[in-house]
């Protein structure tokens, strides 16, 4: 097979790679990244934090793309991908300071956003953060022309997907024991959503 492309990952790895200079610290070790897709953030992104070990997951169909960067890449920071599906996996059996999910919220049906949320919930510890990048709706309000245009198309594909409303992740990550601490503002009408691990949900 020949190795995957992504163009909007080459577009949008400078500005994430901004967010994530502000949000991962020295003292952090692990960071799993969920629906890695092509596996060029994984690569590009690692390189940028060498003391960080970058754990890819997407479901079994992209394993072998993600497999084929980062054997191009020899960085020794970036771990094996292992299929992740949040309708039925677990994560990883690791202390993860760090969750990183890219372009894949408006993807996922609603219900599967909600598992993906609670697993950041059931996982993560107090301090660690979640990174959720992608579009957004707000106040019921796409933030572009462009956004709805894309949202009607996502949901001719198909009807569970479309572009999520910031009001209700935000809810479903309180109520998984998250505060938001910022929401950047990022180009083509995307946003990154930066939330810090509170408390364990009984």
């Amino acid at each position: 097979m020949n190795k995957p492309f992504s163009a909007a990952c080459e577009r949008n790895r400078d500005p994430l790679l901004t967010v994530l200079q502000q949000v991962i610290t020295q003292k952090d070790e692990r960071l799993l990244e969920i629906g890695a897709g092509t596996g060029q953030h994984a690569v590009y992104f690692a390189a940028q934090f060498p003391w960080l070990d970058w754990h890819p997951t997407d479901v079994t169909a992209n394993l072998a793309g993600i497999s084929m960067w980062i054997s191009e890449s020899k960085l020794r920071n970036v771990i094996k991908p292992v299929r992740l599906d949040v309708k039925t996996d677990d994560f990883p059996k690791l202390r993860f300071d760090l969750v990183f999910t890219a372009n894949t919220f408006h993807i996922m049906s609603w219900k599967d956003c909600k598992s993906c949320m609670k697993l950041m919930g059931n996982r993560l510890r107090e301090g660690s953060r979640a990174i959720i990048y992608g579009p957004f709706k707000y106040n019921g309000e796409f933030t572009s022309e462009s956004n709805a245009a894309f949202d009607l198309a996502l949901k001719e594909s198909d009807p569970a997907s479309g572009i999520r409303a910031f009001e209700d992740v935000n809810k479903a990550m309180e109520k998984n024991g998250f505060q938001l601490v910022e929401d950047f503002k990022m180009p083509a009408h995307n946003r990154a959503l930066v939330y810090r691990r509170l408390r364990f949900v009984g």
